[in-house]
């Protein structure tokens, strides 16, 4: 049975997408997530979850964060990205930083059941309106090297990093994690080395790359 976790905060476009997978898969087990820690707690405490439909703007996640996170960490779950942006270069590095599919919202039912479906049948899913344009965009030299330098760090590694990146010092990081503050230290030189940059500021930049705008947040600006 094909275990899902719809990760959106919008009550209504969960109920939506919950209806299609239903559809897509009678027997499907669904969960479902408001935030990105919830999302990330839930991949911790299920190892059988088969795929994410994640929201690029949900809180905690700001663009391609959240993404690269759970590739980092659970490489094993399929990730369709959720989003309003249905801009082409966008739908070009979810892919390069390794979803599974793209899922723009205003997407009607039957696109989200074929999604799904398609997903779970390991094939890679975008809908027919983006399918040329995408093909036509090219991927970014410098989002394929960023996105190889991530899939190098350990899943613990890639939490430290997460956690740098909110400006955490060291000893905080190993109370997070229940770990040994030298063990952080060791984590630290592994992920400098990986990333090939030298200080913690550097490192963080690296995720600052990964942040999209929000479409909602710009129309009410």
């Amino acid at each position: 049975m094909p275990s899902l976790l719809i990760a959106d905060d919008h009550p209504l476009f969960r109920a939506a997408l919950r209806q299609a997978a239903m559809e897509a898969v009678s027997e499907a087990d669904i969960r479902e997530a408001g935030s990105l820690d919830a999302v990330l707690a839930a991949l911790e405490a299920d190892a059988g979850i088969d795929l994410v439909l994640l929201d690029l703007h949900m809180p905690g996640n700001h663009g391609l964060a959240g993404l690269a996170a759970i590739r980092a960490q659970y490489p094993g779950v399929a990730v369709v990205v959720v989003s309003a942006n249905d801009d082409p270069r966008v739908v070009r590095r979810a892919l390069d930083h390794g979803a599974a599919g793209y899922l723009p919202k205003s997407a009607g039912l039957d696109e989200l059941r074929d999604a799904i479906r398609a997903v779970l049948a390991c094939e890679q899913w975008l809908p027919g309106s983006l399918r040329a344009a995408v093909a036509r965009t090219q991927s970014d030299s410098g989002d394929a090297d960023l996105a190889a330098r991530l899939a190098s760090l350990s899943p613990q590694q890639f939490r430290v990093l997460t956690l740098v990146a909110q400006g955490l010092l060291n000893k905080q990081i190993a109370d997070r994690l229940d770990v040994q503050e030298r063990t952080v230290k060791a984590h630290l030189s592994a992920i400098f080395e990986r990333l090939r940059v030298r200080n913690r500021t550097q490192a963080s930049v690296v995720l600052r790359e990964l942040e999209l705008a929000d479409p909602a947040r710009q129309l009410a600006s």
